[in-house]
C-alpha cells in the first residue's frame, strides 16, 4: 500500500487521533463485518510516507484479493491511503515477522526557492549540500554497528545493535536522495542518521565527527534529528 503520512499520528493506532492502521482497520471491519486487526512491515512515525508499505489480515469471509482490494480502497476514499496490491498468502505469513529487509528512502531538497508540491513530503535545505561527502561519511555506518546515538530515547527494542546493510547518498540535480536497508531499523534511526549526514554535507561536521558520534553510543551526541517530511518506507522483502 502507498500512504500520505502529513494528516497521519503515524502508522500505529492511537487512542485519539488519525492514524494509517487506524483508517485500514476501520475499512477492513466495515466490508468484512468482523473485527480486523491489520499487521505492518514496519511502523512508521507522524509524517512519514509510505510507497510499498506491506501488511496482512486474517479473515474469516470468503472474498477474492482484488475484490477486497478494491473494497478497501473505496472504504479510503477520504484518507489519502491506497492499496496498490492484495494477494492471498500462506497461514503462517506474517507480515513483520517473516520480513528479511526493509528499505527505506530519505528525500532532501537543495534549494532556496520555497516548496510547492513537495511541502511535508520533502525536506528543503537552502544552503547547498556536497552530496558526495555525505555519501563518503555514511559508509562509516554501514555494518554492525551499536546505534544508541541514532535511535529515540522512546525506542522499544530491546537491542541497540543493528546491521545496516546500506547507506547511499546520491544527488539528481536540486534533490538529494539517502537510500537505506537493514533487516530491521531502530525508531528514528534513519531521520537521526540523515540528520548528522546533513551536517556533514554542510560542512559544520567532519566524516569523523560522523564517527564520534557512532562510537559514542550516547543520544546526547546526535548532531540533528531530521524532520519526518522526507523520509518514505519503500519496500519490504521476503522469500
Amino acid at each position: 500500500m502507498e500512504f500520505d503520512g502529513q494528516p497521519f499520528l503515524g502508522w500505529q493506532r492511537q487512542p485519539q487521533g488519525a492514524t494509517v492502521q487506524g483508517a485500514l482497520e476501520h475499512a477492513c471491519a466495515t466490508i468484512l463485518k468482523e473485527t480486523i486487526a491489520v499487521h505492518a512491515a514496519g511502523r512508521t512515525d507522524a509524517g512519514v510516507h509510505g510507497l510499498g508499505m506491506v501488511a496482512h489480515i486474517d479473515v474469516t469471509r470468503v472474498i477474492t484479493p482484488f475484490a477486497l482490494m478494491e473494497a478497501i480502497n473505496a472504504g479510503l476514499i477520504d484518507v489519502p491511503v491506497a492499496v496498490i496490491a492484495c494477494e492471498t498468502v500462506a497461514a503462517d505469513f506474517h507480515a513483520r515477522f517473516s520480513c528479511l529487509a526493509r528499505h527505506y528512502e530519505y528525500r532532501i531538497v537543495n534549494r532556496r526557492a520555497p516548496l510547492t508540491l513537495g511541502a511535508g513530503r520533502e525536506w528543503r535545505i537552502k544552503k547547498a549540500l556536497d552530496a558526495d561527502a555525505m555519501h563518503a561519511a555514511a559508509q562509516m555506518l554501514v555494518g554492525h554497528h551499536d546505534f544508541t546515538t541514532f535511535r529515540s530515547v522512546h525506542c522499544q527494542s530491546a537491542d541497540p545493535v543493528k546491521t545496516l546493510n546500506r547507506l547511499d547518498v546520491r544527488r539528481m540535480g536540486d534533490r538529494i536522495v539517502i537510500e537505506a536497508s537493514a533487516r530491521s531499523f531502530l525508531h528514528h534511526q534513519m531521520r537521526s542518521m540523515v540528520g548528522c549526514l546533513s551536517l556533514v554535507g554542510l560542512g559544520r561536521w567532519s566524516a569523523g565527527d560522523l564517527r564520534d558520534a557512532l562510537e559514542a553510543k550516547d543520544r546526547t551526541k546526535l548532531g540533528l534529528n531530521a524532520p519526518p517530511d522526507g523520509l518514505y518506507f519503500v519496500r519490504a522483502d521476503y522469500l
